[in-house]
């Protein structure tokens, strides 16, 4: 009988280890070996300080600044400043020079007359202001985008100190992006006018060409082929002689300015181009700050509103804990 006592009283330990209730601690702990693993004790080694202005890693504290200080760079930003200041310098510089030319052309060779050519002369002198006005707005403007990327990228990386937004610099942001697109459409008309004199000067090169190809082949004569600038509509019909025909054209297209404005025209299409191509590299600059804006202030908001929350939760638990002393 007592062996079988035993039996049982043993079989019965073993039943109420097995429906052992687990608490609420020991739960935590398994929850918490079982996320880490390897969750053993950190152990900390001592280094010893170095003399100087080196940190404990061997790397100088003026090396370290740099680095921060460039880690604030904004360097998309930058990139489509300089593409904009080469393309607006390109095209005002050398479309101002070629505008020069094409009048002095057109006085000595299509239009003797000055009557004829006054009101081009005109257009042309008030382009040439336009010009300047350009050149010195988009100087500002690239300035003005370029530290607003620097704005932008120290608060999105929190460089110097605590994050702040307003909404107030959203809305600036939110200008800069409209006024870009404006002028990135601007800029797209300005770039397909200023193809059209490099169409104009093209066909007088090509056509000079022509007679020079002629001239091996004597059985055509050259001064049948003409080039009439008054077809372009840039003089009256009116005006004399209007046109050149032959070695006159030829003469023509051998002189500097000829072939000095042909090139510089080629030259203020292309920096045209690249306006163009800076002000969509802004565009999207411009969009993905205000967006990383848009979610930090959400993210700001947020926690400011979970701080709030939290110290509300910390002042009812402290007046509890004063109630509770004041009843023991």
């Amino acid at each position: 009988m007592k062996p079988a006592m035993e039996t049982a009283a043993e079989e019965n330990a073993e039943q109420s280890q097995e429906k052992k209730v687990i608490t609420r601690p020991e739960m935590e702990i398994g929850r918490y070996h079982w996320m880490y693993r390897s969750s053993r004790p950190h152990r900390y080694h001592h280094v010893p300080a170095l003399r100087g202005n080196i940190s404990p890693l061997g790397i100088q504290g003026c090396f370290e600044c740099c680095i921060k200080c460039l880690g604030g760079v904004p360097y998309a930003s930058l990139v489509a400043t300089i593409l904009c200041f080469s393309g607006v310098a390109l095209f005002c510089g050398c479309g101002h020079v070629a505008l020069t030319g094409t009048v002095s052309i057109l006085e000595q060779h299509f239009s003797t007359t000055a009557s004829d050519h006054a009101l081009l002369s005109e257009v042309i002198q008030l382009m040439q202001y336009v010009i300047y006005g350009i050149a010195s707005f988009f100087f500002l403007y690239g300035i003005i985008l370029l530290a607003e990327g620097f704005y932008t990228t120290s608060a999105v990386k929190e460089l110097h100190g605590e994050f702040k937004t307003t909404a107030c610099g959203r809305c600036i942001s939110g200008m800069f992006v409209f006024l870009t697109y404006v002028l990135g459409v601007a800029w797209l008309g300005v770039f397909g006018f200023s193809a059209v004199p490099v169409f104009m000067f093209y066909n007088i090169w090509s056509t000079c060409e022509v007679i020079k190809s002629f001239q091996a082949n004597v059985t055509v004569p050259g001064d049948q082929i003409c080039v009439d600038i008054r077809q372009y509509g840039i003089i009256p019909w009116n005006a004399v002689p209007g046109k050149a025909c032959g070695p006159i054209l030829e003469n023509i297209c051998n002189t500097n300015e000829f072939y000095m404005s042909y090139h510089l025209f080629i030259v203020a299409c292309a920096g045209a181009g690249a306006t163009v191509i800076a002000l969509i590299h802004f565009l999207m600059i411009l969009s993905s700050n205000w967006a990383y804006l848009k979610d930090a202030s959400k993210m700001q908001a947020y926690q400011d509103i979970k701080a709030k929350e939290e110290q509300e939760l910390q002042d009812i638990q402290s007046r509890s804990k004063e109630q509770l002393n004041s009843y023991t």
